[in-house]
């Protein structure tokens, strides 16, 4: 009844079938998914009448499908309800998004004739897409759980708001990229997927990355997901051993913050290795915010680290038993968590603006979340405003490097 094209990772496995769901006729098939994973699918379908009518609509998935991995699926397409008893031109089309540009993936045409089905004339297009065992079910993938996930956190939204709205989908991320405190690695992961860099570099002295890829299997993903181009190692990002201008962006989301002793030396260190008018993107975790403790897992009292002493705070870590959020499998102890929070650098917005701008780091892109409301108590009430508003700082800059010889 059809025939099918394929280009690239998404192929039509076969015609599709004309098929009755109830007062709908319903266009099925199947899809299959060749390359360990595809990022952003979407489906069009294009209907013409044998009297010149047509029909189109695109399917992209609800939520948004982010990725599909290695496998089968099978898709329907519930018809127009005014295709009733006609001939009927269909064309099918994927596309799906690699190395930051839309691809065709596959192409499936062909003619049926409509039944004399008793849907209203009405009737829009409905699209199904369903994973085919042993694939995973949509259900199961990060994305489809939101911010619930960790896995989707930090695979998806930390990734895509780092490359597409920090950095802008700049042409440097198909270059040589360095993550300072790449943790267990899974946004690295989710960047070099997504950009095809030539080589992304993640580093952290704490080895976070050797767990991923247990997490990859916790979350069914191909074993092959891998790609050649990413590296990790355990490095002190205050004596990075890569070559001056050795980088054309570098990466360092919550980190920082928590570099013992301060971190305007690593801050030198990634400026040394980033070529001139490469970017660096920073998110620096915010001391005085009322997330700026990373102790949620001991209490929701509002800036209690700013109400309490040291020795209060430690009493509350080491004894309450924490309420471990999705990590991926990383529990760590409450000596470590209180530990950490000793460690944390006073970080606010504007003394982070000034000690960029010394390094001669020009502001590119900018974006700042902020508290909906304080209630400000006698213990807080000498702070100034903007240090407990501000929860979250993101910020990209460009490197004004002078060269030798300038």
């Amino acid at each position: 009844m059809g025939k099918s094209e394929s280009i690239g990772a998404l192929v039509f496995e076969g015609p599709f079938t004309l098929e009755r769901r109830g007062a709908r006729d319903v266009l099925a098939t199947r899809i299959m998914v060749g390359a360990p994973i595809v990022f952003l699918p979407r489906i069009e379908a294009k209907l013409r009448t044998e009297d010149g009518a047509v029909f189109e609509s695109a399917y992209e998935g609800s939520p948004r499908i982010q990725w599909l991995p290695r496998g089968r699926y099978r898709l329907e397409v519930a018809l127009p309800g005014a295709l009733k008893s006609r001939e009927v031109e269909s064309t099918l089309r994927i596309q799906h998004r690699h190395a930051m540009a839309d691809v065709e993936g596959a192409l499936l045409q062909g003619r049926f004739r409509a039944s004399a089905h008793e849907a209203a004339p009405d009737e829009p297009m409905r699209w199904t897409l369903e994973s085919i065992q042993p694939t995973p079910s949509l259900a199961s993938m990060g994305w489809s759980k939101g911010h619930s996930d960790w896995f989707w956190r930090h695979f998806d939204h930390a990734a895509m708001t780092t490359t597409g709205y920090l950095l802008g989908d700049h042409p440097s991320l198909r270059g040589r990229i360095l993550d300072v405190g790449c943790g267990d690695g899974i946004t690295d992961l989710g960047i070099a997927l997504r950009t095809r860099c030539e080589k992304l570099v993640g580093i952290d002295p704490f080895r976070g990355f050797e767990r991923l890829p247990q997490i990859l299997r916790d979350n069914a993903m191909p074993e092959d997901l891998m790609p050649d181009n990413l590296e990790f190692r355990a490095e002190d990002a205050n004596f990075l051993p890569f070559p001056d201008d050795s980088f054309d962006v570098v990466i360092s989301w919550g980190s920082v913050e928590h570099m013992a002793g301060g971190y305007l030396q690593a801050l030198r260190e990634m400026k040394r290795v980033l070529r001139p008018d490469g970017l660096i993107m920073v998110a620096p975790g915010l001391y005085y915010s009322n997330i700026g403790h990373h102790l949620t897992e001991f209490s929701d009292e509002p800036f209690f680290h700013l109400k309490k002493s040291r020795e209060e705070i430690r009493q509350l870590v080491l004894e309450t038993p924490p309420r471990y959020i999705d990590r991926s499998g990383e529990f760590s102890s409450n000596e470590q968590f209180f530990q950490w929070f000793t460690e944390l650098n006073p970080i606010t917005v504007a003394r982070f603006e000034q000690e960029m701008r010394a390094l001669e780091f020009r502001p590119w892109r900018v974006a700042l979340r902020t508290q909906d409301l304080i209630e400000y108590t006698p213990e807080i009430e000498h702070y100034p405003l903007q240090d407990l508003a501000n929860t979250e700082l993101y910020s990209s800059w460009i490197n004004k490097k002078r060269t030798r010889g300038a």
